[in-house]
């Protein structure tokens, strides 16, 4: 096994402790081992970051360890030490031989030996933007748990008023908060608007039951607690908007994709960094978010593979844009997932277009070049044999005999 690294760390990171093993010696020789232990407290790991650079060890690996290993990096982070930020699977030590110390051992020997694989980790402005970008997905779930919790309180409105947080719903649940008593079916039902007005009888009908206190209360919290998380998602959106000033070329460039939004563009530069030479090739950058397709492969058979594990946020992101692309008429991607729903399903059409939004992603950011839209008929213009040999094939296929002529040249 060929050795690169005279000397070397390895950290086995934990929630109050974080074990250092340093491997130094000729490449040629075995290495000496030194082992200590630190705190996770700051002086603690100011404590490990000077011994680091007592040693004159440069290169140190950290086993990506939930969110421990955060700490630990920002205060190595620095022209001092080149990190290394290893994935806790391809790392896995041998069952049945696993301490703190043995594992920063592995982790250090791993090193050593060039076979720790460095995760990408984003310079810290993008890291924060992350942070607040995967906030607002935690709040934006938070608040439709929150509607579902009072559409199971209106079931019966909720199955007449198609979106019952609406201009005309919200009027009409803080009409029922503010009644003490029986509430006034009809005067509730007369503050629908616009097209709304047509199911007035449904909703006089909806709404003609008996609603106690109980009932008003659970709804009066849970539109207290929506309008909180309204408002705090305001403020995380303006954050965001904030540190995206340096990258508005790149949100130009991934907002003329179809079905990418400001907030999905913010979440796409979160999570890639917008710097596309992290990722080589476009094949990189879906296998690191999760979106290629997998291989299983055993004895020349192929049997059915799922997509491999990979950056959920990113996955999800491009999941989304996917689903607003199949909403989409006249578009490449459009009329791609239709054609595979049609064969694989909803699903797996989504998974398939949100990996090709994905490379079109990578083109868009690694050129500087906006998307350019080819058409839902592109198939049909570059490959029209094809495509009139497949309209014959199912033709015949409902009992059609097909004889093909030639268009008839107008006379001069």
């Amino acid at each position: 096994m060929e050795v690169l690294f005279e000397i070397c760390c390895g950290l086995d990171v934990h929630t109050l402790s974080v074990v250092a093993c340093v491997l130094r010696g000729a490449l040629t020789k075995k290495p000496e081992l030194l082992t200590r232990t630190f705190a996770t407290t700051r002086a603690g790991l100011r404590e490990l970051r000077a011994w680091l650079l007592e040693l004159g060890c440069r290169e140190v690996a950290v086993e990506s360890t939930g969110v421990y290993w955060r700490p630990v990096w920002n205060v190595l982070e620095g022209p001092e030490f080149h990190l290394w930020l290893a994935n806790a699977r391809s790392i896995k030590h041998v069952k049945g031989r696993k301490t703190d110390v043995s594992d920063a051992q592995w982790i250090a020997k791993l090193l050593r030996s060039g076979l720790v694989v460095q995760s990408f980790v984003p310079p810290q402005p993008i890291r924060d933007l992350r942070d607040l970008t995967r906030y607002r997905v935690s709040l934006v779930e938070e608040a439709s748990a929150e509607r579902n919790r009072i559409q199971k309180v209106l079931e019966k409105v909720a199955e007449v008023v198609s979106d019952l947080f609406g201009v005309s719903g919200r009027e009409m649940l803080d009409a029922l908060i503010r009644t003490d008593g029986e509430p006034d079916a009809e005067a509730v039902a007369n503050l629908a608007r616009g097209r709304m007005r047509q199911k007035i009888p449904a909703l006089i009908a909806a709404l003609d039951g008996e609603m106690r206190e109980h009932q008003r209360q659970l709804l009066r919290w849970g539109l207290q607690h929506l309008d909180d998380l309204q408002q705090l998602i305001a403020q995380v959106e303006k954050r965001i908007d904030l540190l995206l000033e340096p990258y508005q070329d790149q949100v130009a460039l991934l907002m003329s994709h179809p079905g990418v939004k400001e907030h999905t563009a913010a979440a796409i530069i979160a999570e890639t960094g917008g710097d596309m030479r992290v990722f080589p090739t476009p094949c990189n950058l879906t296998s690191w978010s999760g979106l290629a397709p997998g291989s299983n492969e055993s004895g020349g058979k192929k049997r059915p593979a799922h997509i491999r594990p990979g950056n959920r946020y990113l996955r999800r992101a491009m999941c989304e844009v996917a689903w607003a692309i199949s909403h989409t008429r006249n578009t490449f991607l459009g009329a791609t997932f239709w054609r595979l729903a049609g064969r694989l399903g909803k699903k797996r059409a989504c998974v398939a277009i949100a990996r090709k939004s994905l490379v079109a992603v990578h083109i868009m950011l690694s050129e500087g070049v906006s998307y350019h839209e080819l058409g839902a008929d592109y198939r049909r213009r570059v490959d029209a044999e094809r495509y009139e040999r497949k309209l014959i094939e199912r033709l015949h296929g409902l009992g059609y005999d097909v004889v093909r002529r030639e268009p008839a040249v107008p006379a001069i």
